[in-house]
């Protein structure tokens, strides 16, 4: 019997089935559970927002799976907290790496537009009112 952690009080099926990769797609929860056999605790549920909870039992016969929810302790739940806030920084690095590069890009641009425009001018003669 394979153990799922959760971190909330409770999950529900649909995340569950992407979280434990069952699924590739949130959306494709609901063909799942209409295409599969899904026992909870020995009946069968086919709602992909059944909550589920700690020492709940899931089987899936057509997958020869069977799942038991469990509670994470504190210090689980301290890890994971630390992995989200770690991931979040990233991103924001991230963020701010990716905007500045966006602007160098741009000044870029606008320098050789710049640059374009200045030859343009000046291999163009100027024109005067009434020439054609």
């Amino acid at each position: 019997m394979n153990t799922y952690t959760i971190y909330d009080e409770f999950i529900t099926l649909g995340k569950l089935l992407k979280d434990a990769a069952i699924i590739e797609t949130g959306g494709a929860a609901k063909n799942f559970l209409a295409n599969n056999d899904v026992l909870y605790n020995g009946s069968y549920e086919n709602r992909r927002g059944k909550k589920l909870f700690d020492g709940d039992v899931l089987e899936f016969p057509d997958l020869g799976l069977k799942l038991n929810i469990v509670a994470a302790t504190a210090t689980e739940i301290a890890e994971r907290q630390a992995e989200l806030e770690e991931e979040a920084r990233v991103k924001a690095i991230v963020k701010t790496l990716n905007a500045n590069n966006k602007k160098a890009a741009g000044r870029q641009k606008t320098a050789a537009n710049n640059k374009e425009q200045y030859f343009k001018r000046k291999t163009n003669k100027p024109k005067f009112p009434g020439a054609k």
